[in-house]
């Protein structure tokens, strides 16, 4: 494995397979922190153009994390299907960018290959591309789940209902979730993020919004996203589940950071199928992931916080899930300093997780304390719609109240279906026109809609 260049006249030698990956990396705050990131465009310049002569069957040969190490590099090698990747074994990595932009990389095609690729050869590649390549090769990728909609058809964009609340208050949860309802909002999920670990307040949350669904005959799905192992306990409890929420890591350490393994997942993957509650389909898990999660738990293994990510996918995938979503931003700008270090991750995770046959979101977002503000949001929500994303965030004024920190708005969500002619999931779609919120088009009606005939029964 030739890990060495000559550029600028500079003979440039790199130790490690993961070193070429890091500093062939766009500049983020978190590789640096991390002390793993080039330190000059010249260097970068210089791994890139290392990484780009690699053949592909290297990441198999010369595994970045040992097996014997990481459950996740396990099963990172037990999804790899040899014979799908036969044809491409010999390829470099800058040939595999050159074959993904071309022609011949359809959307049928990529659908086949969803697994001959590893995460770390698709981390790989999206290090060599520039932010239009990341797009254009996302936007052929379709990935379709479904549990009472159906999320991923084409010129559709679904949205996360977030009604959070500091305190779990069930009035001002419902009151957020009426308001999201009443924009068009909510097809992704509803999903709360509690304040609260008590199963008491866990299991009314959940009864107070499956009752708030099946009394408007609402066709999504709810979730509260506690630990899984309470989700587990609220099943056994009988206490009406739809999804099983998660954060996952792409390594072990990580994830027991987390508090999970990949046993547990199973379990609640299980436990969730098992109750049936879909209609059109049964995919039952919500994970969310994040650049910097394995850096901040001190379980990244010198490996950069981009390819950490993307093997965090080959966890969510295992499972088959309705929703992943990337938090990109939330954790602060020392992972991601400013706006365009958000957009960049953005568009890397979307690519990434797509090509690895996921059903990508986004939470855009981004801490107080960061160099970005609401325009970076509008340029990346923008650059993500474009690139086929399958879901977006809604929070009331896009202002988190229970989580402290600034994501997308219900405003914004109609901005872009309306502006970017995207539509609801279509079973979502036809109850808004029954509930007299939108009209055939898409576009918001004037009239009052059935859905404040009685809230007080509610709120």
């Amino acid at each position: 494995m030739k890990l060495s260049v000559q550029l600028a006249g500079i003979a440039w030698h790199f130790k490690t397979l993961a070193e070429v990956m890091a500093k062939a990396t766009p500049h983020r705050s978190g590789d640096v922190l991390a002390q793993v990131a080039a330190h000059n465009s010249l260097e970068r310049m210089a791994a890139r153009y290392v990484l780009a002569d690699l053949p592909l069957s290297v990441f198999l040969d010369y595994p970045l994390i040992d097996d014997a190490q990481d459950a996740v590099s396990r099963l990172i090698r037990a999804q790899h299907e040899a014979l799908a990747f036969h044809a491409f074994k010999t390829m470099s990595v800058g040939e595999f960018r050159n074959w993904l932009l071309s022609e011949h990389a359809t959307t049928d095609k990529l659908a086949q290959l969803t697994y001959a690729f590893t995460p770390e050869m698709v981390a790989a590649v999206s290090k060599l591309m520039r932010n239009q390549d990341l797009i254009a090769v996302a936007a052929k990728c379709k990935v379709i789940t479904a549990f009472r909609n159906t999320m991923g058809l084409p010129d559709t964009v679904a949205v996360r209902l977030q009604p959070n609340h500091p305190t779990d208050d069930l009035r001002g949860i419902l009151a957020s979730t009426l308001d999201g309802l009443l924009y068009g909002m909510g097809d992704a999920v509803i999903g709360i993020n509690p304040a609260s670990d008590n199963l008491t307040v866990l299991g009314e949350l959940s009864r107070v919004l499956d009752g708030f669904i099946e009394h408007y005959a609402i066709p999504t799905q709810s979730c509260i996203l506690t630990h899984v192992t309470n989700t587990l306990n609220l099943i056994e409890k009988n206490v009406p589940v739809d999804l099983v929420f998660q954060s996952v890591g792409g390594t072990e350490r990580v994830n027991q950071s987390f508090g999970v393994t990949l046993d547990i997942l199973q379990e609640a993957h299980d436990a969730a199928q098992a109750l049936q509650r879909g209609t059109v389909g049964q995919n039952v898990m919500y994970f969310e992931t994040g650049q910097g999660s394995a850096l901040s738990a001190n379980a990244h293994h010198g490996i950069d916080q981009q390819t950490c990510e993307a093997r965090a996918y080959a966890v969510a995938r295992h499972y088959n899930p309705l929703l992943v979503n990337t938090v990109v931003g939330f954790i602060g700008p020392e992972y991601l300093a400013d706006g365009k270090q958000i957009l960049r991750a953005a568009l890397e995770d979307h690519f990434c997780g797509k090509l690895l046959g996921l059903p990508m979101g986004c939470d855009v977002c981004y801490t107080n304390h960061s160099d970005a503000d609401q325009d970076d949001m509008d340029s990346i929500i923008v650059n993500l719609v474009a690139a086929g994303l399958t879901f977006l965030i809604g929070v009331p004024g896009a202002d988190d109240i229970m989580l402290n920190y600034q994501s997308t708005s219900f405003h914004d969500a109609r901005f872009i279906r309306e502006t970017l002619k995207k539509r609801a999931a279509p079973e979502f779609e036809q109850w808004l026109n029954q509930m007299n919120i939108t009209r055939p088009n898409g576009y918001l009606t004037s009239h009052r809609s059935p859905l404040l005939a009685g809230p007080d029964a509610w709120i």
